[in-house]
């Protein structure tokens, strides 16, 4: 039977009316995100509905954003709900790695015209022995802010219940490069009095630790620079400095509460990136 192509547009004049070349055309159908209405069954020649132009727009425009084929094939497959709850995920991740890269930037400008010694003091304090409750967890940083919540709420009721004497503030200690791209141990951490009351039935994957003293070079940092990714100036700080007065990394770094609102950029937060140090040992 014949097929009334008064409807239909040949691929050329629809890669032209869409913006997709014929190649990518021809990928799309072979990967079923956007299949022809009529493949000639001779010449194999492509032909398309006209409402199919607006589709293909929108792939367009989805792989402009570097949304993978098969995530466009199921996004275009489910709702418009679904589209555009996936559409307002992807600005806020793009923004996200806007944010850092600005900040990556900035930071690279500031060493390069002023060196990381003259945004960040880096100071050595002895850290005394310390006996502390700990809650771990493998997180990136999208997942640090949830975890410690959740943590420091679950220990400060264990507290509670001591009742626990807190002599010093409480502090986070990473045991790895913890950003948007990578994952590694996290510690929550909560020292107590070790002369005093001692906690007591430990929630499954809460430990009580003991640290030793240690020497620790520490830089502070306050308000908005106290956020995520601008404080990774500051564990940079302290990094170079440790590497260019001879020291050896003596442990996971900390970043010690000194002053917290609840509120992530408050004026008024200030945390303190402590890392243990000690005598460089020979191999």
């Amino acid at each position: 039977m014949a097929v009334d192509r008064r409807n239909l547009l040949p691929i050329g004049q629809f890669s032209q009316a869409s913006g997709l070349s014929v190649t990518a055309l021809r990928h799309y159908d072979a990967s079923g995100v956007l299949v022809p209405t009529l493949v000639d069954p001779v010449s194999g020649y492509r032909y398309y509905r006209r409402d199919q132009v607006r589709t293909a727009q929108s792939i367009r425009a989805l792989r402009q954003l570097d949304i993978p084929v098969e995530e466009v094939r199921r996004l275009l497959g489910g709702g418009e709900e679904e589209l555009v709850a996936a559409l307002q995920a992807h600005l806020r991740a793009a923004e996200r790695r806007l944010e850092v890269q600005r900040s990556t930037v900035h930071r690279l400008l500031s060493r390069l015209t002023e060196g990381a010694g003259m945004t960040h003091r880096v100071t050595v304090r002895q850290g005394t022995a310390e006996r502390i409750l700990v809650r771990g967890a493998t997180v990136d940083n999208s997942g640090l802010d949830a975890f410690l919540c959740s943590a420091y709420q679950e220990m400060y009721e264990v507290a509670g219940r001591g009742p626990l004497t807190l002599p010093r503030p409480a502090f986070v200690r990473f045991h790895g490069v913890c950003d948007d791209e990578n994952e590694t141990l996290v510690e929550a951490c909560l020292p107590f009095w070790e002369d005093g009351a001692q906690p007591t039935d430990l929630p499954e994957g809460m430990t009580v630790r003991e640290l030793p003293e240690t020497a620790l070079a520490c830089t502070e940092v306050e308000g908005a620079a106290a956020v995520f990714p601008q404080i990774l100036g500051a564990y940079d700080a302290v990094a170079d400095w440790i590497t260019q007065h001879g020291f050896a990394f003596a442990g996971p770094v900390r970043m010690v509460f000194r002053r917290w609102t609840g509120t992530p950029d408050a004026p008024d937060n200030r945390l303190e990136i402590a890392w243990p140090i000690g005598e460089p040992v020979d191999d």
